[in-house]
């Protein structure tokens, strides 16, 4: 079973950066897609960035032109860099991997990301 680990949240003031990083326990070369999903205090988990096994990226309205999903291959590692953080960006950021078009659904255990106005 793959497991997804993620790291690099904490406590940051508003306007700041932050990166995550999702390291996986195998190769993420034929994962069909991987992302990051956001879920705030008493709301429900939602995507933030996709990024395709083709390299093909997809955002959030929210985030777009602040946040930028990658992945080395080479480092079984998936990557969220976040820039102009604001309050509203806080909360538990999931790595999700979508094995292959059929579905495997593989979720990490999330890391914390706090924003300070």
């Amino acid at each position: 079973q793959v497991q997804l680990v993620e790291s690099g949240g904490g406590l940051v003031q508003s306007g700041g950066s932050l990166r995550l990083s999702c390291v996986a326990s195998r190769s993420i070369a034929s994962f069909y897609t991987m992302g990051w999903y956001l879920q705030g205090p008493g709301l429900q988990r939602e995507l933030v960035a996709q990024v395709s096994r083709g390299g093909n990226t997809n955002y959030a309205d929210s985030v777009k032109g602040r946040f930028t999903i990658s992945k080395d291959v080479a480092k079984n590692t998936m990557y969220l860099q976040m820039t102009s953080l604001k309050p509203e960006d806080a909360g538990r950021y999931y790595c999700h991997a979508q094995l292959a078009t059929w579905g495997g659904n593989i979720w990490g255990q999330g890391t914390q990301v706090t924003v300070s106005s």
